[in-house]
């Protein structure tokens, strides 16, 4: 299993993503280990996006969310079902995607420079968790995003 992600950082958004989304499949491989699993997407993002100052993921552990493995600044700990950016995308079940965090009503500041934010909940029959991507830019967000994000988050599911 080949452990190396290597990308083009002059690509398009959408080129950057359809040439990542193969081969964080291919660092998965066999590995069943979901906390492996998880920990290798979040550095493989984190590493291929500039604009991604956080990523991560909380899994769900009765009613709140509890963070899993990231990369970026440390974190809240425990999140309430329907609070935050997290919270809501969780009760919800669908992706959210925020371009100023500021404006968003209940927003947790874990992060005081983060700016933007886009949420995924990771849905196996019922809600385990939710992936979690912040920005220090305010609109790094969009249904380019959105589109592969669900995508990855499909991929992930297997191991949930």
């Amino acid at each position: 299993m080949g452990t190396q992600i290597i990308v083009n950082p002059v690509q398009s958004k959408e080129e950057l993503y359809k040439s990542l989304l193969p081969q964080i499949q291919s660092l998965l491989g066999g590995e069943s280990d979901l906390i492996a699993n998880l920990s290798n997407v979040s550095a493989a993002l984190k590493m291929c996006f500039s604009y991604y100052s956080w990523v991560g993921f909380y899994l769900k552990r009765g009613n709140e969310l509890v963070l899993g493995p990231f990369q970026g600044k440390p974190a809240c700990v425990r999140i309430a079902m329907g609070k935050g950016v997290c919270g809501t995308a969780a009760e919800r079940k669908e992706t959210v995607i925020v371009p100023d965090v500021r404006k968003f009503p209940g927003h947790i500041f874990c992060d005081p420079n983060s700016c933007s934010e886009i949420v995924v909940p990771i849905i196996k029959g019922d809600l385990r968790g939710v992936m979690d991507i912040d920005s220090v830019s305010i609109n790094s967000f969009d249904e380019i995003d959105r589109k592969y994000l669900e995508k990855l988050v499909q991929m992930l599911v297997h191991y949930f």
